[in-house]
């Protein structure tokens, strides 16, 4: 007698929590699916089943550290990010990640959004963080004011142009500005075969210097635009509950 689709699913989740060989991602895709399969049964009346409300979360492996930037190695960065600005996009590209933006919000970053008097970019956020302003440090105000007379030259109409990347979609000019960095990173030497070095290295430096100085995880989420005190301190490498495994929401 051939199986219901009822059956072939519990079938498949008895599968996925006996099967712990599964990696922990397919199996939270399986659990996905099984979840939108019963959901989609009881609303047409097939079942009355639920059987993913009792089981327990599927457990994530922690989080890795990432790679700890000294201040040296930040400037080591900031030296080789300026060659060929204004130009090049390098360096307008290193002073939003130092400001505390992150790389969708730096996609989005325009002229109009930098206040070079007051040393302030502002940011809409992005899926995961809030809209907010960010503080210029002073090298960040004269590689974008450089960068800005550079963009603005000629230009009479039209919207403001952006400051990193002038990629059409949302998802390609993230990546840009990804690719953006790992130019940095390669070229002041600090990227290479065995070590990894990404645009989040830059936001966690930042996340231990706002806690350095201030001493507030508060401050680390206001400044980088977070809504969980958690996700700032994963960022901070602060472990302020034992217990947790921390999650980097940004």
């Amino acid at each position: 007698m051939a199986r219901t689709r009822e059956e072939k699913g519990l079938q498949t989740l008895r599968d996925t929590w006996r099967g712990s060989w599964f990696a922990g991602g397919t199996r939270r895709q399986r659990r996905s699916a099984l979840e939108a399969l019963f959901t989609e049964a009881r609303a047409l009346g097939l079942t009355k089943a639920a059987p993913l409300v009792d089981l327990p979360p599927i457990p994530r492996s922690p989080r890795k550290a990432g790679t700890q930037l000294t201040d040296a190695e930040v400037q080591l960065l900031r030296f080789h990010a300026e060659r060929g600005m204004p130009v090049t996009r390098h360096a307008a590209l290193l002073a939003l990640l130092l400001a505390g933006l992150h790389t969708a919000e730096i996609a989005a970053a325009t002229t109009d959004d930098l206040d070079l008097t007051s040393a302030e970019v502002w940011t809409n956020g992005a899926t995961r963080t809030r809209g907010r302003c960010c503080r210029l440090d002073e090298w960040g105000v004269r590689v974008l004011r450089l960068r800005r007379t550079h963009l603005l030259r000629g230009t009479e109409t039209g919207p403001p142009p952006r400051l990193v990347t002038a990629a059409s979609s949302a998802y390609r000019s993230q990546a840009s500005v990804c690719t953006g960095f790992g130019d940095i990173a390669r070229r002041s030497g600090l990227a290479t075969g065995r070590r990894r070095v990404e645009p989040k290295d830059v936001t966690r430096y930042v996340a231990r210097k706002i806690l350095h100085e201030t001493g507030q995880l508060s401050e680390v989420a206001r400044c980088l635009g977070l809504s969980s005190l958690d996700a700032a301190a994963a960022l901070a490498g602060h472990r302020w509950n034992p217990e947790d495994q921390g999650g980097e929401v940004a």
